[in-house]
């Protein structure tokens, strides 16, 4: 849940501080005294149709924010898990942590390039927490949405046990192991040692929230909420709540479950309740059906939300409390008709995304993960697939609120591997549980709309596989039947054919780089419905008109939609002479990162970006863009996964007199080049030119001015224009005010530009950063993939006459101010007010 989902109410004594969630609306506020919070507490319950009495709250379902006040410590040490540890000397931070993206990139570091050549190793973290004398009545358990990798948790010395999946979430009880009324501690072993193990830069450590759960004996059980609508019109819906509830006394319970359905309004959309009886020590799924008129139902364009509220209540008191986001929608799948959303047919205009946020690790801040998804939507793109693991609750939140189709993944490999120390060696003892934990943690929301189980599985092509996914399959619809499964496969060299016993098992057959034999594949196998799983970004017009040529392929999936670190320079391009192909596996270094994707690590729209987005879509019509030219006599070579460099630049120096290539992608049926105001050229870009238009040009400084051209009228302009010097720095903040809570973030993009503003593409300034007020810097990049400068640091070199500075919040309000100085430029400052209020 991001910020803006929560109300946070914080009832401060001697001996606690917790915090009590409520998701039904944002509500900002200062520090109260004591009594005037409890005020307000009940005044926010009774408007959010919660009529009961501040004494009741007592036995509330509370979810308390658990990442402020760690100590860490990277290395590992003996005796670190006894409460009587003595750490005064370790490390004082906030959750989330990735200690891998504070360190520097080395050809040493075990992670190699697929990992991006950043270190790893063991990393040791530790809490000291009163436990109130009321949770003695209570449950109270710790929930960690993802630790990378190989965990073990400690709590006043006992281990609670150990999860290796670096992806997946989990809990554990704490109630018999705290005490009560005094101090306690919660210590927690990270192993990322064991290399290599990701193919991508995994991060290390405890990388997204630790929450502290404490409820009633009698409550909804930790996932224990399932809500479908099997039935969707503009009319009516019907709403099925399926509900866990637990009872862990030694007494059998009487409870009434009620659950009350609230629109984006705040206004009650419908509501049941039903009566039980609970034995001791056992657990009952309910299931209610609630019928909503005129419903708003859920699509990218309209992602409208729903609450359902679920209260456990005995004698009239409310024992436990329990709100869960969702949306209406229905799904479709059928070899005729596509996916259809809500009854009408949607293409899938899909990208890959890893789970790293550039330049801040694998940390998934709640803002992070919302401003990856903006990127998303302001790219065009429908869907993402969540290549290869489950991603943050963070990232689903905004998918859900801002309207962006997900795929959810499980796995990267399943029996075999493909790095010594992946997951390959816990399948057998975890596939259940981490199968469990995504499926469970995430069928609620409406975004997702498929499931996938597998990636480019090793063992592919063999009766093993295929026993295997029906294995995963049959476990997985017993939590979700309402969703198709795929899973990515791809050829390796093989008879395609061989892999159509593994397709038929899934609902809708993956394929990876290889949309091309899907007709070919319809006529073998009619009943067939494809979706292009992983693409290369230079076909994206090929891809394009499979996909809209053939109903039966729903979608593609471009790798990647945003660039990320690891894998090494797989959509680089190089000069001749230099090492060939994309095989991370070569030493790379210094190159890090991947550089495919549409979206590059700082942000910026790479020009493939605007290409596949004009052909999904109708909001953007003109572009322009200049082919790099080749430094004679060396030629520019690409890999599979890149495409020409191509640049939103007019500034060649050294070029002056040469040909240079001008590409104009448009929707419009023809474009015009002028440069210096006199016409280069006119050409078609219809559907048969691919909405393409490449002109040959003699590189003059000046402007360049691409016109969309309809019905022989000049109807659209865009313009590139040569840059002077360098003389100014430009700050732009994507957010000027954030919340002091210690985790939000305020991206400012750094531009150079000239006397005139216009971006100097050709300066490697060496840029310093400067922070006043209550605010840190969490991340500087600035999407050079060859640049190993620290990540976490005050200083970096613009590249292409840009960087990035991510500012976060600390728990103080005030203006933060961040000065940037250059040699030879003016400083220039920039003010982000942190605030309490939203």
């Amino acid at each position: 849940m991001s910020d803006n989902q929560r109300i946070f109410m914080k009832l401060s004594d001697s001996t606690n501080d917790q915090t009590y969630v409520l998701e039904q609306k944002t509500v900002g506020f200062k520090r109260l005294k004591p009594s005037w919070k409890k005020v307000l507490i009940v005044f926010l319950l009774f408007i959010n149709g919660l009529s009961v009495h501040a004494q009741q709250q007592e036995g509330i379902h509370r979810k308390q924010l658990f990442d402020d006040n760690w100590k860490f410590l990277l290395g590992d040490t003996v005796a670190v898990s006894s409460k009587d540890f003595n750490d005064e000397s370790w490390r004082k931070l906030d959750l989330p942590h990735d200690w891998s993206i504070e360190g520097k990139v080395n050809p040493k570091n075990p992670t190699k390039g697929g990992g991006g050549y950043f270190p790893a190793g063991i990393g040791w973290y530790r809490k000291t927490f009163r436990a109130p004398d009321a949770w003695e009545a209570e449950k109270a358990a710790i929930y960690f949405e993802g630790v990378y990798m190989n965990s073990e948790v400690f709590i006043n010395g006992k281990s609670l046990g150990v999860h290796p999946y670096g992806y997946t979430s989990f809990s554990y009880d704490l109630t018999p192991y705290l005490n009560f009324g005094k101090e306690n501690v919660i210590a927690v072993r990270v192993d990322n040692s064991q290399q290599v193990n990701s193919r991508w830069y995994s991060g290390s450590g405890i990388y997204r929230h630790v929450w502290m759960r404490v409820s009633n004996p009698v409550h909804v059980a930790h996932w224990g909420i399932n809500i479908t609508t099997p039935v969707v019109s503009t009319k009516k819906a019907t709403v099925q709540i399926k509900t866990l509830v637990k009872n862990e006394t030694t007494s059998t319970q009487s409870i009434v479950a009620k659950t009350i359905l609230w629109n984006k309004s705040s206004k009650i959309a419908g509501k049941g309740q039903v009566q039980i009886e609970l034995p001791a020590n056992s657990e009952k799924e309910i299931t209610q059906t609630i019928n909503v008129s005129n419903p708003l139902l859920w699509t990218p364009e309209t992602p409208s939300l729903y609450q359902a509220q679920i209260q456990v209540i005995k004698d009239k008191k409310v024992l436990d409390d329990t709100k869960t986001s969702f949306g209406i929608r229905s799904i479709k799948f059928t070899a005729e008709k596509g996916f259809q959303l809500n009854g009408k047919t949607v293409k899938i205009n899909g990208g890959c995304v890893h789970h790293d946020n550039g330049c801040l690790g694998s940390v998934a801040f709640d803002r992070a993960e919302e401003r990856k998804v903006e990127l998303l939507k302001a790219g065009g793109f429908n869907a993402v697939r969540t290549s290869h693991n489950p991603p943050s609750e963070a990232f689903l939140d905004a998918c859900d609120r801002l309207g962006l189709l997900v795929m959810d993944e499980s796995f990267d490999c399943w029996k075999v591997g493909k790095n010594s120390n992946d997951y390959s060696k816990y399948f057998n003892q975890w596939w259940k549980s981490d199968l469990s934990s995504m499926v469970l943690r995430d069928r609620n929301h409406p975004s997702i709309f498929m499931w996938s189980i597998g990636n480019e599985i090793p063992e592919r092509g063999k009766p093993e596989a295929v026993k295997t996914a029906i294995m995963l399959i049959e476990e997985l619809k017993k939590m979700d039947n309402t969703r198709p499964v795929t899973s990515a496969i791809v050829e390796s060299g093989k008879d395609w054919t061989i892999m159509d016993s593994l397709m038929d098992v899934h609902d809708v057959a993956g394929y990876n780089y290889h949309l091309y034999s899907a007709p070919d594949d319809h006529k073998r196998v009619p009943g067939r419905m494809i979706v292009h799983t992983e693409s290369y970004p230079k076909d994206a017009f090929v891809n394009w008109k499979l996909v809209q040529e053939n109903n039966y392929v729903i979608g593609d999936f471009v790798w990647t939609a945003i660039d990320y670190l690891g894998e090494a320079g797989i959509g680089r391009t190089y000069y001749s002479g230099e090492t060939p192909g994309e095989n991370w596996d070569n030493d790379m270094f210094p190159i890090h990162a991947a550089y495919c994707g549409d979206i590059d690590l700082i942000g910026w729209r790479k020009p493939i970006s605007h290409y596949r987005s004009m052909l999904y879509n109708n909001n953007e019509k003109l572009y322009m863009a200049v082919r790099e030219p080749e430094p004679e006599p060396l030629e520019i070579k690409t890999t599979w996964w890149s495409v020409w460099p191509t640049w939103e630049s007019w500034t060649w120096p050294g070029f002056e007199g040469k040909t240079v290539q001008v590409e104009v992608y448009s929707k419009y049926p023809k474009v015009r080049l002028y440069q210096n105001n006199k016409l280069v050229g006119e050409q078609a870009t219809t559907k048969d030119q691919e909405y393409k238009a490449t002109f040959s040009v003699t590189y003059a400084l000046g402007e360049l001015k691409a016109v969309g051209v309809e019905n022989n009228k000049e109807v659209e302009a865009t313009t590139l224009q040569t840059a002077g010097n360098a003389a100014k720095i430009k700050l732009t903040a994507d957010r000027k005010e954030i919340l002091a809570n210690g985790q939000d973030l305020s991206y400012i993009s750094v531009e150079i530009t000239d006397k005139d503003g216009i971006i100097q593409p050709n300066t490697t300034n060496r840029l310093h950063f400067k922070i006043d007020g209550p605010g840190v810097i969490a991340g500087v990049d600035n999407a050079n993939i060859k640049d190993t400068d620290y990540y976490v640091d005050n200083t970096r070199k613009a590249w292409k006459g840009k960087a990035l500075v991510v500012i976060k919040s600390n728990h103080h309000v005030g203006d933060i101010i961040l000065s940037v100085t250059s040699d030879g430029l003016e400083e220039k400052s920039i003010i982000i007010k942190s605030t309490q209020k939203n």
